[in-house]
């Protein structure tokens, strides 16, 4: 008798690749966008390396999408829309406050690639773990912040409220992604899975970003 139960699996799987390619085609051009704002070659430096692993995280998952037959313009077009939304209603004012969302909010993906890693099959599971493999480091970000309010401690208020913001903002655009298709969402918070519940991945983070804001030196 066949064994019908990977094909949902199979199926949540690729729609999970393209709704990080879709994830992935945004955080570049977020990139773009806020690297008009970098004050120095260095920080544009920074900035072009961040985008370099977010290309090739793009090109990783652009090949799984076409590997399963769909195509990178559909899947981005099908599933862009919330993290424009999320982009647009968290567009920087100052440089400073487009590094603490580039630290915060690369942190906030990097545990849920984490966190979810754990629940896919095996092979999902190893390009996902590619995918944190290859990821540029945003520590810059943390130290300009940690210095600046060092210098000037009257910044701290405004950029805490500013933090504070993106975890609201990140938590229900995470929301609206994972209600877009229920399979993805089993997939993801199965019992046996690391996640557990979604709310108990969404007080994990919000815990960790907690964590996160200290080491930006804001409370």
């Amino acid at each position: 008798m066949p064994n019908t139960s990977a094909a949902p699996d199979k199926s949540a799987v690729t729609k999970l690749y393209e709704i990080f390619l879709a994830g992935e085609y945004a955080a570049v051009h977020r990139l773009i966008d806020e690297s008009a704002m970098a004050p120095a070659v260095a920080d544009g430096v920074a900035l072009i390396r961040l985008m370099g692993s977010e290309i090739a995280h793009l090109e990783l998952l652009a090949e799984q999408v076409t590997g399963a037959g769909g195509t990178v313009d559909a899947a981005i077009t099908a599933h862009r829309g919330v993290f424009d939304r999320y982009h647009r209603v968290t567009t920087p004012s100052t440089w400073l406050e487009v590094l603490v969302k580039l630290y915060l909010s690369d942190g906030m993906v990097a545990d849920f690639y984490a966190e979810m890693v754990e629940t896919l099959p095996g092979e999902a599971r190893k390009v996902f773990r590619e995918v944190l493999a290859h990821t540029a480091s945003s520590q810059f970000a943390r130290d300009e912040v940690r210095a600046a309010v060092e210098a000037d401690p009257a910044i701290a208020a405004p950029l805490t409220l500013w933090g504070r913001r993106l975890l609201g903002e990140a938590i229900t655009h995470m929301q609206w992604v994972l209600a877009e298709d229920d399979d993805v969402t089993d997939l993801l918070f199965a019992s046996t899975g690391s996640l557990a519940t979604a709310t108990a991945f969404f007080d994990a983070i919000a815990e960790r970003h907690t964590e996160r804001m200290a080491e930006l030196g804001l409370g």
